[in-house]
């Protein structure tokens, strides 16, 4: 077991790095559906869209053509029915009538084709959710055809998340859409209560189509990043819920607070310099498996983040097709054997690898450095922006980083996180046999996918393109008067599992 670090002093590493903001001005009350956010907005722009965090803010306004539930099945929505052509060459979708956005243009076929096609062209990194779609053909005003020209094996969560968001299309690509959202969805953004930054409100709208889902008539979601911050404004009933974390929630279910948990976040070590391009090291698959048999992550799980989650090898979490229960015990934690790689890969004296200081992990930094150390790897902290954590983490200037991420569908993972262009494939790292692994689940038939992606994973755990910690349960609080399911596949809850805690 690793030497323990004082939990005090990780969680001051955390806490006195941030700043906590003052409370807004809109009061809670028994109406109002009060969020405490861990992460601020980032954009309403259509195209920017993100899942994570950042969904409880658009998805009070954008309705969704399909909707996805906690367990991950798919229903309908706007589009009330959905049905693949028998060769899989197209996806019929059928629209409710009569629906409009709040700014009076009709929710139909055009507004699909629309929307579709601004994230077709957009740079968002969800754009791979509507990938594959060459043609969207509008039969009428309520029947829109999908044609699909490759395989997308992730289309219906797409439409059921960031691919299937609808905004007025008049305002699609504006300036304005970008702190300005218009859309169909069971609020209204309220921009004179609203202040960017400190707190976002949300009125219900009165023509919404589905209210008895949304049993609040407001909604207000003010960023706090810090823990102890969003924990006392629980107690204080300033927030009715919040993302949690592990390590505080003993404290939370001591003071009152009800924890819901779910596992759905994959949490280790990116090892994104696969190539060796930056750390010659790091181009050796005997360095990477020897990264991997560095860290303890049962006593890091048990005593950092309170057992909330499931030690694992791989980074494809389950539910998820690309999890492959076999893999699991491919590298145990074994730093003599570690060791032994490193010198047989040349490295017996170690080496140096920069890391990024992300202020949200600065509490396991620590932890990686003293692992590391001892099988003769230093770290180089490299300070970044709280701010611009993501962008720099997707810029290819870090060989290794220590990050947490929700899984979602296997097709979708292997897209943001593993494919050649994959965001969370910041090197770009690819190989032959990969790229065919790839295809070959992609082409799959649906009896066989299971198979096909696991396959993949067997190819990422034997080449040790990560070092996995554990699967992480995404933990969310809340008082007595909400009650909240936390989903499988989005590391915080969607704004549709929010319910009065008497419903």
């Amino acid at each position: 077991m690793f030497k323990l670090i004082s939990a005090a002093a990780l969680t001051l590493a955390t806490t006195t790095a941030l700043v906590t903001p003052a409370m807004a001005e809109v009061q809670n009350d028994a109406e109002t559906l009060a969020i405490g956010g861990f992460l601020d907005n980032r954009t309403f722009d259509r195209g920017q869209l993100q899942a994570s965090h950042w969904a409880k803010y658009w998805q009070p306004v954008f309705d969704t053509l399909l909707r996805i539930d906690a367990e991950g099945n798919i229903s309908g929505n706007v589009a009330t029915d959905y049905s693949f052509a028998e060769d899989g060459s197209s996806l019929t979708l059928i629209l409710r009538e009569g629906l409009s956005f709040t700014n009076g243009e009709p929710v139909d076929g055009a507004a699909v084709k629309a929307n579709i096609e601004f994230l077709q062209n957009a740079t968002g990194q969800n754009k791979w959710m509507v990938g594959g779609i060459s043609e969207v053909e509008v039969v009428s005003p309520t029947e829109v055809v999908l044609h699909i020209e490759e395989p997308n094996p992730a289309l219906l969560f797409g439409l059921a998340t960031v691919g299937g968001a609808l905004a007025a299309p008049s305002t699609l690509g504006t300036e304005e859409a970008k702190t300005v959202p218009v859309g169909s969805g069971p609020y209204i953004y309220d921009t004179e209560a609203s202040v960017v930054g400190r707190q976002y409100v949300y009125k219900r709208n009165p023509d919404y189509w589905n209210p008895q889902d949304f049993p609040f008539e407001q909604i207000t979601i003010t960023p706090i990043r810090d823990m102890s911050a969003r924990m006392n404004a629980l107690r204080s009933g300033q927030i009715d819920a919040g993302a949690g974390d592990p390590r505080a929630a003993s404290e939370a279910e001591a003071t009152g607070l009800t924890v819901a948990s779910n596992p759905n976040n994959f949490f280790g070590i990116f090892i994104a310099d696969r190539a060796g391009e930056m750390v010659p090291a790091l181009g050796d698959v005997r360095v990477r498996q020897a990264i991997n048999m560095a860290f303890d992550r049962a006593s890091i799980l048990e005593y950092i983040d309170n057992g909330y989650g499931q030690v694992t090898n791989q980074p494809l979490v389950s539910p998820n097709a690309l999890n492959n229960p076999d893999l699991e015990g491919s590298y145990d934690y074994d730093p003599e054997a570690a060791r032994a790689l490193l010198a047989e890969a040349g490295y017996a004296d170690g080496f140096t690898v920069s890391m990024p200081e992300v202020a949200s992990m600065a509490s396991y930094n620590p932890i990686v450095e003293q692992q590391l150390a001892q099988i003769g790897i230093t770290v180089d902290w490299i300070k970044i922006s709280p701010t611009g954590t993501i962008p720099e983490l997707l810029s290819g200037k870090y060989p290794m980083f220590l990050f947490r991420l929700g899984t979602q569908t296997a097709w979708g993972d292997v897209l943001k996180y593993i494919g050649p262009d994959a965001p969370w494939n910041p090197s770009g790292s690819q190989s032959d046999e990969l790229d065919q692994l790839i295809e070959t689940a992609r082409n799959a038939p649906l009896e066989d996918q299971d198979t096909a992606f696991q396959a993949i994973t067997t190819y990422l755990v034997d080449n040790a393109w990560f070092a996995p910690w554990y699967q992480i349960d995404g933990v969310y609080f809340t008082n007595d008067e909400v009650r909240v399911v936390v989903p499988s596949h989005n590391i915080t809850p969607w704004i549709y599992d929010f319910q009065k805690a008497g419903n």
